[in-house]
């Protein structure tokens, strides 16, 4: 396969198109120069490391292996990138041999957000199929032991661009019919775009309604998150869905992940909450913003939610150029007895309590933080009643009452 070495970045909010500009490999370097159209639009994907400029741009190769974080926001990380390893290994595809360029052509027009890439490259996947959850669970099982899996060309195309370590599909969904179809980037009338979990190896057998209980006791606590739901499979299995936010109706949202936008390395990060409002501030101009962000933090604190790194926060542009705080997501328990969380909250990331949390507010001058972590705690002491009401197991129901609302 001859190597990329160019790619056209467009981006597509609805049905028209903006030239962005261009990458180039050159040698083992990336470079990225904006197109004057784009630059005349005066819309800002990136404001904090690529704000628009006319100038030829080159970032150092860590942490997103020579990109910008702008355009490493489309590649998938932990599960989508398996999938799209085991997909072109098995068409005789050498790793080795793929540069970032190569990548993101094969994201193409299907990555997250509002980014597309050409020139696309594809595997020439068929579209018109059904979907069997079981199935699905039961190709990624064997995906992520390193088995052969028949089902490895309909999971790539359903779960190739997604991002986050959990195996998951992008579905289409109708909430009338109830039916799941595969995912298209123009969805028929009355399905909307949604995501499918499934459960990793280590995961509890009941990870689905956990995290949906996580789910009811965080919009409990005033935290917005877009519309979840539990998916029962013909068998009676329950996997945990959720629409996207990337997408209204068939229309996109241009999509940056805190990571992305301040150039963190999510594995080996030192970033705070403190930062985390302060980038959105930056975005959205509003104080309220600090609310936000702080009740967020707040409830990832006192649900131990240790896996709240910089790729599980995001930003949302519109084509406005207008920029918001994504919904929450991926808010769940976190099993490990002795981690950190990913994301400090004023400095402390192993114990953190209510003590850390008003030295947040205090420095960020939020009026009402007493009152968020009072809702926030009364949600969290609800965790028994929506762990029973969604079909959390009792074991697990106990286990983490424990620890969150003894």
């Amino acid at each position: 396969m001859k190597s990329v070495k160019k790619i056209n970045v467009q981006l597509l909010f609805d049905t028209e198109i903006f030239e962005v500009g261009s990458l180039v490999l050159s040698v083992r370097n990336i470079f990225f120069k904006y197109s004057q159209e784009f630059l005349d639009q005066g819309l800002d994907i990136s404001p904090l490391k690529l704000g628009l400029n006319a100038q030829i741009n080159k970032v150092n190769d860590l942490p997103f292996d020579g990109l910008f974080g702008v355009f490493a926001d489309s590649l998938p990380d932990g599960w989508g990138k398996l999938l799209i390893d085991r997909a072109l290994t098995a068409k005789g595809i050498s790793l080795a041999s793929l540069s970032t360029l190569d990548r993101l052509a094969y994201i193409g027009k299907n990555g997250m957000g509002a980014l597309i890439y050409k020139p696309e490259l594809t595997m020439e996947h068929e579209l018109d199929f059904d979907i069997e959850l079981d199935e699905i669970a039961k190709g990624t099982k064997q995906i992520i032991s390193g088995t052969a899996s028949d089902a490895l060309d309909k999971i790539y195309q359903l779960g190739g661009s997604s991002v986050g370590a959990r195996p998951k599909i992008l579905v289409g969904f109708n909430p009338k019919t109830q039916h799941i179809l595969g995912n298209e980037i123009i969805l028929p009338t009355d399905y909307e775009h949604w995501i499918i979990k499934f459960p990793a190896t280590n995961d509890p057998v009941d990870m689905a309604n956990i995290e949906f209980a996580y789910y009811k006791m965080a919009v409990e606590a005033g935290i917005e998150m877009n519309e979840c739901r539990l998916f029962e499979s013909k068998s009676g299995n329950t996997y945990f869905g959720t629409k996207r936010f990337d997408r209204e109706g068939n229309k996109r949202l241009h999509l940056h992940s805190a990571a992305g936008i301040m150039h963190d390395n999510f594995r080996y990060s030192s970033l705070d909450y403190g930062h985390l409002m302060d980038c959105a501030f930056q975005l959205e101009r509003d104080v309220k913003v600090y609310e936000k962000v702080f009740r967020l933090a707040a409830f990832n604190v006192f649900a131990n939610n240790r896996d709240d790194h910089s790729k599980n926060f995001s930003f949302l542009m519109n084509d406005n150029g207008e920029w918001r705080f994504a919904p929450a997501y991926d808010l769940t328990f976190s099993y490990a007895g002795h981690g950190m969380h990913s994301t400090m909250i004023a400095g402390e990331s192993k114990q953190p309590n209510e003590v850390h949390l008003l030295k947040l507010a205090t420095h960020f001058k939020v009026k009402n933080a007493g009152n968020i972590l009072d809702e926030v705690k009364a949600s969290i002491n609800n965790w028994r009643n929506h762990a029973a009401t969604n079909g959390v197991r009792r074991s697990s129901k106990n286990t983490i009452g424990k620890v969150i609302s003894p």
